[in-house]
């Protein structure tokens, strides 16, 4: 599994693609591989979203969605990982920068940039297949590294400039 094989698994098509079609894509993806492949897979999406397990990539999903928990932050990460390793890589530097996607995946016409169950995909298939579970490598530490963000206005506002304006709250 080459890193650029890896980005052309997970990387959608376009942004405002839906949840269930960017995941149903990737398993039909995936179960072209074969057991290695797919033992490769995962252990490289495991390693970008532990990348990613950043607060200020946090903050940018709170103020976006709302974004309370570990379990919807790590949807979230899905979606920044399946918007491509261009995206990815920029959001990592500057989560403001998402603001300036064009499109977004919307649900009842809000954006919803999560992907449910994305890091799972690879698994499911794999166990299908053997009866075995593929070594279990979490996603990220129990805290997210960096500062936590806050939740004040204000302060919101001035770390993300973009995205307070195009997502009020």
């Amino acid at each position: 599994m080459t890193e650029t094989h890896f980005w052309s698994l997970v990387t959608r098509e376009h942004p405002e693609q839906s949840s269930a079609d960017v995941a149903l894509y990737l398993r039909e993806q995936l179960q072209t591989l074969d057991d290695a492949a797919l033992k490769a897979f995962d252990k490289m999406l495991d390693q970008q979203l532990r990348r990613s397990n950043l607060w200020s990539i946090w903050g940018a999903a709170y103020i976006i969605t709302g974004c309370d928990s570990d379990y919807v932050f790590a949807e979230f990460r899905c979606f920044l990982l399946s918007l491509g390793q261009q995206w990815y890589e920029r959001c990592l530097t500057n989560p403001d920068g998402l603001a300036e996607l064009g499109e977004w995946p919307l649900v009842d016409n809000y954006a919803y940039p999560f992907v449910e169950d994305y890091d799972l995909i690879a698994g499911q298939i794999y166990e299908d297949r053997t009866g075995l579970e593929l070594p279990f490598v979490p996603s990220g530490q129990h805290t997210p590294k960096g500062k936590k963000f806050s939740i004040k206005a204000k302060i919101m506002r001035q770390t993300y400039p973009l995205l307070s304006a195009r997502f009020p709250f």
